[in-house]
């Protein structure tokens, strides 16, 4: 009985379907093994791509590898350069043919890589140097390139088998350039971000809801000093103003933006300079407030200007109105000025000669006083109008001052004002009209000297003269300490015919006429309010060449 069995299972082993079952174990083993081998292969190019975040190098091996794989002459990967509507060879098992660098246009129906890219599935088609496989590399929603395997394809596996595992190797290969791709914008949009962040001139500070620092751009980083690793997590505080810190914190909706945000202008020592800082609330990806932003710009430069332009405008101002008022006043002066030489030389005749005057004498000197009077107020007008011709020359302005001075000397003994002077040695000569130059510091002199009388107590009036180098500039400065000049008429000090003196005390034309002299001589002249008390008025002078 025993014989029989064993007989039969012998039978049975060298039955043809136990030859077809071994058969079929053996092919399903070597699909097994092959798909292990795609598999090790796909997992490799993952691996290294998410490695090195480089395709260049993962496509290279992963071609070699598919090609020994296939059993193939050359495997080759070509990506689409979707902008320029070409492809490109990005690797090949050959490494001859890959260094052709090839490019072909997406449009070239003979290219089996152009062709390859339109296709839905794997195809074989037979080209002039033989088989060829060609597969698509398809993305979501775009075209990522083609894989193009060119024969014999003489491996273990046959053609079937050969375009199941290269649509498995197209779709692995797919999502793995995709992501690659994509990974890739998305890092040079970041690279882009930071960059456009980074060149603001604009300082630009992101912070949390705790006002500390969570970001900031190059020029923030520049002006503190500090390094980037230093700044993170700082409280801003520590690196602003007072003003400002205390404004970033408050938040109470002031100063708001019709477009969102606070804005204010702040003087900013520790940044350096005059800012215009904005601050909007930073709102995240799901709508909440996550922080704030805070953009500074350097207005400084901007500051000077304005006040630079509103000095020139005022200038401008006054030099219209004398222009005007001088065409005006001109021929008024000329016209009244011969009659009033006539009435003072008949005056002074009958003072000396006339007997008949005798009793009247002291009201005839009164009235050639009050005559004369006049007859300087027309020499004045024919100054502020221009009319004297200048005859400029080299002068130094020191010795200027000292005629000036002197002239006054006894004037201001009798009013008990001290005068001091600084001169700073060797100042540079300007040019000039001596006389003009003189009745401008004598006008200023006389101007200060009557606002210390009007306070009913001793003063003192300190007159210094230095040179700026860098403007080239001989600079002359009055201060005196008298009440100052009242805002409300500091902007007119130099307007003709105002004063703030009684009827008969003065014509407002002093300090009209010295304004006039200054500017003809191409220099300026500005009056301000001393921090101690008194009036300031700083003359500035060209230096000769």
């Amino acid at each position: 009985m025993a014989e029989p069995r064993g007989r039969a299972r012998r039978d049975f082993g060298h039955s043809p379907e136990a030859s077809s079952t071994r058969s079929e174990l053996g092919r399903l083993r070597s699909d097994a093994a092959f798909y292990q081998r795609l598999r090790d292969l796909t997992i490799a190019f993952s691996s290294s791509v998410s490695s090195t975040l480089s395709l260049e190098g993962a496509l290279r091996t992963l071609a070699s590898d598919a090609n020994s794989l296939l059993g193939a002459s050359r495997t080759s990967v070509w990506l689409h350069q979707r902008r320029a509507r070409r492809l490109v060879l990005a690797a090949s098992s050959d490494p001859e043919y890959a260094g052709t660098a090839l490019e072909i246009s997406t449009d070239d129906a003979e290219a089996p890589a152009a062709r390859a890219m339109r296709l839905e599935l794997p195809l074989f088609c037979h080209e002039q140097d033989g088989p060829v496989l060609l597969a698509p590399l398809r993305g979501w929603r775009r075209a990522l390139g083609a894989l193009v395997v060119d024969g014999p394809l003489t491996g273990e596996i046959d053609l079937e088998q050969r375009a199941d595992f290269v649509q498995e190797l197209s779709r692995q290969l797919s999502a793995g350039i995709e992501n690659i791709q994509l990974l890739d914008e998305v890092l040079k949009q970041r690279r882009l971000l930071e960059d456009t962040f980074n060149s603001l001139i604009d300082l630009v500070v992101v912070t949390d809801d705790q006002l500390r620092i969570v970001q900031m751009n190059d020029a923030f980083i520049e002006r503190t000093a500090l390094s980037r690793s230093d700044l993170l997590d700082r409280p801003l505080d520590t690196l602003v103003g007072p003003d400002l810190a205390v404004w970033a914190a408050a938040g109470d909706g002031t100063d708001a933006n019709p477009n969102g945000g606070r804005t204010r202008r702040f003087e900013e020592p520790r940044l350096g300079g005059t800012l215009a800082v904005t601050m909007t609330p930073l709102i995240n990806a799901a709508g909440d407030p996550a922080g704030h932003v805070l953009v500074a710009r350097d207005i400084t430069h901007e500051i000077r200007l304005e006040r630079e332009q509103a000095a020139l405008r005022e200038r401008l101002g006054q030099s219209e109105k004398l222009a005007a008022l001088g065409q005006f006043v001109a021929g008024i002066a000329h016209e009244m000025n011969n009659p009033l030489q006539g009435v003072l030389g008949h005056l002074e005749l009958m003072i000396e000669t006339s007997p008949h005057a005798r009793p009247l004498r002291r009201d005839l000197r009164r009235i050639y006083h009050e005559a004369d009077r006049a007859a300087k107020i027309v020499r004045n007008l024919l100054v502020f109008t221009g009319s004297r011709r200048m005859m400029r020359r080299r002068l130094r302005v020191n010795r200027v001052l000292s005629r000036a001075i002197s002239s006054r000397a006894a004037a201001l003994a009798r009013g008990a004002i001290e005068l001091t002077r600084e001169e700073a040695a060797d100042l540079p000569a300007v040019m000039g009209d001596p006389l003009l130059i003189h009745q401008a510091f004598l006008n200023i002199l006389i101007n200060a000297e009557h606002a210390i009388l009007g306070t009913g107590h001793p003063g003192r009036i300190q007159v210094r003269s230095s040179y700026e180098p860098d403007d080239r500039a001989v600079i002359t400065v009055v201060q005196d300490s008298g009440p100052g000049i009242p805002s409300e008429v500091l902007p007119r000090i130099f307007d003709p015919f105002f004063t703030t003196k009684e009827v008969g005390q003065g014509t407002g034309l002093g300090l009209a006429i010295t304004y006039g002299i200054i500017q003809e001589h191409g220099g300026t002249i500005a009056a301000a309010n001393a921090a101690v008390g008194g009036a300031v008025f700083t003359i500035t002078l060209p230096a000769a060449e």
